[in-house]
């Protein structure tokens, strides 16, 4: 979680959200790093999960992920939570919970849904403050 919070905060650079992921190997190796780029790419399906997904399938050479787990610092969106079961990672930790758009139990829980071939391991709330901290700070300053 600490290279993920790393990333969130390398976000604030470009004005974006202050998400930060990591893809690591079962080896605990870091396979590759994510964070926002919407505001940066002007791509809306920019999002530090995906970002951090597409670098290690790329670095993997392979789009199965199995093995590996997925560390983001905010509990993944619709868009992100089906990349996760399609990624077919072993395991998602994140830290802030999302009640506006989380879809890994907060308004939807689209990774344990019993109707879809992969359901990954899930740990939510590690680390959660400071994730939460970081996005405050940040909607605070944008709001001022």
């Amino acid at each position: 979680m600490t290279a993920a919070l790393e990333e969130a905060r390398a976000a604030l650079t470009t004005r974006d959200v202050p998400v930060g992921a990591v893809v690591v190997d079962a080896a605990g190796d870091v396979l590759s790093r994510g964070r926002n780029r919407r505001e940066q790419d002007a791509d809306p399906t920019a999002h530090a999960e995906l970002v951090a997904l597409r670098g290690a399938a790329a670095a993997r050479g392979s789009w199965r992920l199995d093995g590996c787990t997925l560390v983001v610092t905010l509990e993944p969106c619709t868009m992100c939570a089906g990349a996760v079961v399609l990624s077919r990672l072993d395991r998602l930790v994140f830290g802030a919970w999302d009640d506006k758009a989380g879809a890994v139990g907060s308004l939807w829980d689209v990774v344990r849904d019993r109707r879809l071939n992969h359901r990954p391991e899930v740990l939510g709330g590690v680390r959660a403050d400071e994730s939460t901290d970081l996005l405050r700070a940040f909607f605070a300053g944008r709001r001022a």
